[in-house]
């Protein structure tokens, strides 16, 4: 974090300082790292007190100065020999606070934000773009899926005097909250990758989705940029939202940023994008799956906005070898048996395009095993959204089906009600059956993916296979 007074950080917060007996006083500098895990502090860093739905971070204060905190931000005095900043509500706080941040490095006129969200692909596309731009100057990106009220923020106060780059994951749960992102740092260039069924239940439905992603670009300004995907009938709407003006990417031939000759195989994905003015260039991406190909196409869009030069960028692209830990993760390796660990998150169409990719790299003498847990958080839609992946399944000609857990069985159902298929389906209850079946069952050249939302778990499971198979 850039230095503040703690008479600037009360300004920000609104709150009231607590010396605690330290010699503390309104001018007393603070410039470190702020975490909301007790855990992640380091000396002369600020811990924010967070109240949660399952525990309390003020529970964790004790712990964080133990570990040098510098600063407590809190709802409630503590009895700690710490100075601490009381807020009302330490969310609020985190938030402006980094409003705050984000003004003064905006100030001395090098920073450049790009605003990433979508139903799927944010954190791709985040890395690819913080990749991208790290080679051109300073640069700042969340970690790992840091894009809620919390994770945002949080990234944002990561800001020096030298930033020239904010790539910002915008997520949500609800209408207003990529909105409220925004008002702390509005992007240059605001980025709508897909609007789908993920967390369709959290929303309230399809139209509450779209409402909440569109806020990405309705607060955009005529200098800024709107980079939509101009082949999603829910995304290429926005465009009559927005004041900013757009650039369209997609694989269409409306696309201002295209792909064409698209090839996929085990080791990745190749691709020529064409780009305004008609300049083109062969992408050989090392990221599985094809459905990265429109992340790539997002993130080669910003870049080329913020005055990245084409061969720049796809050097950069080149350059990434992994989208995200356990996103399209591609493990093992003995007896030519190669695991995908695709588990950190799902939603019907990111399971989609994992079954599609498992179909398109399998080996020609081996067979294929999807691990498939639950799609969470679809609501009403997720009997019908399970139905279709088990259709899908069949439709692809899966080997193997491995579902896991009460949340999925439906997907099994369907599978086996389809008497036309040659593949099989298992039901599991747990990660440890299902463990237990892959490694007995499986063959030399299989190709085995596990996928599933977060809740259920196999990510690990994921890891297990990688490892046995390695």
């Amino acid at each position: 974090m850039i230095a503040l007074t703690l008479a600037e950080v009360l300004a920000a917060t609104g709150g009231r300082l607590e010396t605690a007996g330290t010699s503390t006083t309104d001018s007393t500098v603070v410039d470190g790292p702020v975490t909301t895990d007790s855990r992640e502090v380091v000396p002369g860093g600020i811990f924010v007190a967070k109240r949660g739905e399952f525990d309390d971070g003020h529970r964790f204060a004790p712990g964080a100065v133990e570990r040098g905190a510098a600063l407590l931000i809190v709802e409630r005095p503590l009895d700690l020999a710490v100075p601490q900043v009381v807020v009302a509500d330490s969310v609020d706080a985190l938030g402006a606070l980094a409003t705050e941040v984000v003004s003064r490095v905006r100030a001395l006129g090098r920073l450049r934000i790009v605003g990433v969200t979508g139903s799927n692909g944010k954190t791709t596309t985040k890395n690819l773009l913080r990749t991208v731009l790290e080679a051109v100057g300073p640069t700042v990106a969340a970690r790992k899926s840091y894009n809620n009220e919390v994770g945002a923020p949080t990234t944002m106060l990561e800001l020096t005097e030298q930033t020239e780059y904010l790539v910002a994951e915008m997520g949500a749960s609800g209408v207003g909250e990529i909105a409220r992102l925004i008002r702390m740092a509005r992007p240059d260039v605001g980025i709508v990758l897909k609007v789908g069924l993920a967390h369709a239940g959290e929303f309230g439905g399809i139209e509450k989705t779209v409402q909440a992603k569109s806020e990405m670009v309705t607060d955009l300004l005529a200098t800024d940029v709107a980079v939509l995907n101009v082949d999603d009938p829910r995304v290429a709407p926005m465009a009559e939202l927005t004041a900013a003006r757009v650039v369209w990417f997609g694989l269409g031939e409306r696309a201002d940023v295209r792909a064409t000759e698209v090839v996929v195989h085990a080791r990745g994905t190749e691709f020529t994008v064409t780009v305004p003015g008609g300049e083109s260039a062969r992408v050989r991406f090392s990221v599985l799956g094809e459905h990265h190909v429109m992340n790539a196409l997002a993130a080669i869009a910003a870049s080329l906005e913020l005055g990245v030069p084409l061969a720049t960028v796809v050097a950069g692209l080149e350059r990434v070898t992994l989208a995200e830990q356990w996103r399209m993760q591609v493990m093992g390796g003995r007896d030519e048996i190669t695991v995908i660990n695709d588990a950190y998150n799902a939603s019907p169409d990111s399971v989609a395009a994992a079954l599609k990719t498992l179909a398109q790299v399998k080996r020609p003498e081996g067979r294929t095993i999807a691990v498939l847990g639950e799609m969470s958080e679809l609501g009403e839609f997720s009997g019908e959204e399970h139905d279709r992946i088990g259709l899908l399944a069949v439709r692809l000609g899966v080997s193997q089906l491995v579902v896991v857990g009460e949340g999925a069985r439906r997907l099994h159902i369907t599978a086996i009600n389809e008497g036309s298929w040659d593949g099989e389906s298992a039901y599991v209850e747990t990660a440890d059956e299902a463990f237990e079946l892959v490694t007995s069952t499986v063959r030399p050249g299989d190709t085995v993916l596990v996928k599933s939302s977060n809740s259920a778990g196999l990510r690990h499971l994921g890891d297990r296979l990688g490892e046995w198979f390695a």
